[in-house]
């Protein structure tokens, strides 16, 4: 029995120094693992150029409410934003409350179509409303060290 528990321990100090040197490896592996925004080009590019604006998110938004809003209500609910989150990559993890600002319990379409893209809101480096190709390329091989431009909301 005896024998059994020191094996076990020796097991775990063996397990814990493994996991302290992946720790100190974390930045090189975070860099190496591929974004999930990165994998898929978001749906919403109207004119196909790899540039993303506002004006063409929220021109997909206004479609997607239309689409979601059964009975032209012109609010959605709860059953109805499911159906609007498997419509983008981006939208796959978006949350009712995010887009329900008076947390009526339904969405209105101001409410919905306004809200700015994370996407957006991510990759936009220079605040200008359109992330570009380079802006992604930027993004996907972040350079060390080198300093970053905080995204800036030009929706509000």
């Amino acid at each position: 029995m005896r024998d059994g528990i020191s094996v076990l321990r020796i097991g775990v100090m063996w397990a814990a120094l493994v996991a302290g040197s992946l720790l100190d490896a974390s930045p090189a592996l975070a860099q190496s693992r591929t974004d999930p925004m990165l994998n898929s080009s978001p749906s919403w590019d109207a004119n196909h150029d790899g540039t993303y604006t506002c004006e063409e998110w929220k021109s997909f938004m206004d479609r997607l409410f239309v689409s979601a809003d059964k009975g032209r209500k012109g609010f959605l609910t709860r059953p109805e934003f499911d159906t609007v989150k498997k419509a983008d990559p981006s939208l796959a993890e978006a949350d009712f409350g995010y887009f329900d600002e008076n947390q009526d319990g339904k969405i209105s379409r101001k409410e919905f179509v306004d809200k700015p893209s994370v996407f957006i809101l991510r990759f936009d480096r220079n605040g200008d409303c359109r992330v570009t190709p380079e802006e992604l390329k930027a993004a996907a091989n972040p350079q060390s060290g080198a300093p970053q431009d905080k995204a800036r909301d030009r929706y509000h």
